[in-house]
């Protein structure tokens, strides 16, 4: 059939004089990118991925609020526009799963924040392979022994479960890492990363904060495994209420008397400290069955009845043990690349291989994206094919 079909665009350049997004081969470091009335600026000084908007209604540049995990400098980059919402972005010399970006314009995420800051705002989120499996979120009162049922979950399954580390704002302790039991972070950091929506839930407790960030549920994901949060019922509330897509189940007592009883045996509250879990724990139950909080209820009145049974919600009861996650894989991008667009694939263009008469093409699906900022864009579908064969059906998937 000759080489696959492509948009081709000449090297055109806005009344400003910067290149239109499709430039790759050009030097420069800043692309612009149409949507609508903007034009949407990307790079700048040592070739960061800054971003500048220019609103043709009004005739002037804006500097919008930009949210999300922004991405390292890189040594130039291409921009497409996808379906007015979102801008791909592809950095050139970066390591492979750096390379892939989305800048978000116009999405629901953006549009929240644009009502809440009264301002122009952008969002950046990272482009993933593949797809993760949902974040399992646990809750119950205290006692009711979900840490217990966590933990067996734990052993029985090392390389398919992870905690995302929680972040906060007190001293570390001795012996505690940075990192591995928190991450330890000022308040007006914070604070701030709060305000800008990059925490799934948070809490202040005895004058310092502590919270769950998107981010580091991503980095569990990332790592090729599926995460476990262990938080209150409010916090669970504040994760059901936010972008976070996840599975939330509700340890429950077979009845007050039996968990006072296994409060009392476990010895290390006083009867003050016992009465206020026991006073909480109503509260929690009550809102744990009629809030619509939660997607399953599982009573603990026998613990490995009750592993058995979460082992089942969690598709782990034999036949599905094998079909665990692996660690996403990024795009190994040749240094020099040009890149067009059909539909809703995205095409990279690697140029003849050594001792090959034919050149490659990455041919990346955008058809299917889920999720986004500010954590991660995921559902990409990623393999290649020959320049020159019959059309996009090619072989060597990567994802």
């Amino acid at each position: 059939m000759g080489e696959a079909p492509a948009f081709i665009v000449n090297d055109l350049h806005t009344e400003n004089g910067f290149t239109n997004g499709f430039g790759l081969k050009s030097k420069g470091c800043e692309t612009t990118t149409v949507v609508g009335d903007k034009t949407i600026l990307i790079g700048g000084t040592n070739e960061a991925l800054g971003v500048k908007i220019y609103d043709k209604s009004t005739g002037k540049w804006v500097i919008p609020t930009v949210l999300g995990k922004e991405p390292k400098p890189c040594n130039g980059h291409s921009a497409v526009l996808l379906n007015e919402d979102r801008i791909l972005v592809i950095k050139k010399g970066s390591t492979p799963d750096d390379c892939i970006w989305f800048l978000e314009v116009d999405t629901q995420y953006v549009r929240d924040h644009n009502k809440k800051v009264g301002a122009e705002v952008v969002a950046w989120s990272k482009g993933v392979i593949g797809y993760a499996e949902k974040p399992v979120v646990i809750s119950g009162p205290s006692g009711v022994g979900k840490g217990t049922l966590i933990s067996k979950l734990m052993k029985e399954f090392p390389s398919m479960f992870g905690f995302s580390v929680s972040h906060t704002t007190r001293a570390p302790r001795v012996m505690e890492k940075d990192g591995v039991h928190y991450h330890y972070t000022e308040r007006s950091v914070m604070e701030k990363d709060i305000k800008d929506g990059k925490f799934l839930e948070f809490a202040a407790v005895h004058g310092n904060l502590y919270g769950t960030s998107i981010e580091a549920v991503e980095m569990v994901a990332d790592a090729g495994k599926r995460c476990i949060l262990d938080i209150d019922v409010q916090g669970a509330r504040s994760v059901k209420a936010s972008s976070l897509e996840a599975i939330f189940i509700f340890i429950c007592p077979p009845s007050m008397p039996e968990l006072e009883g296994r409060l009392r045996a476990r010895g290390t509250e006083s009867e003050e400290q016992i009465l206020k879990r026991l006073r909480n724990a109503e509260a929690e139950i009550e809102q744990g069955k009629s809030s619509g909080i939660f997607d399953h209820t599982l009573y603990n009145d026998n613990l490995e009845e009750c592993y058995e049974n979460l082992k089942k919600l969690l598709g782990l009861d034999g036949s599905n043990v094998a079909n665990q996650q692996t660690s996403p894989k990024g795009i190994n991008l040749p240094a020099e690349h040009s890149v067009s667009k059909i539909d809703n694939k995205i095409l990279i263009n690697c140029g003849a291989l050594e001792q090959e008469k034919t050149s490659k093409l990455i041919v990346m699906d955008v058809s299917s994206l889920k999720e986004g900022a500010p954590g991660r864009t995921r559902g990409l579908d990623v393999y290649t094919v020959d320049s020159f064969s019959d059309g996009l059906n090619g072989v060597g998937k990567l994802s």
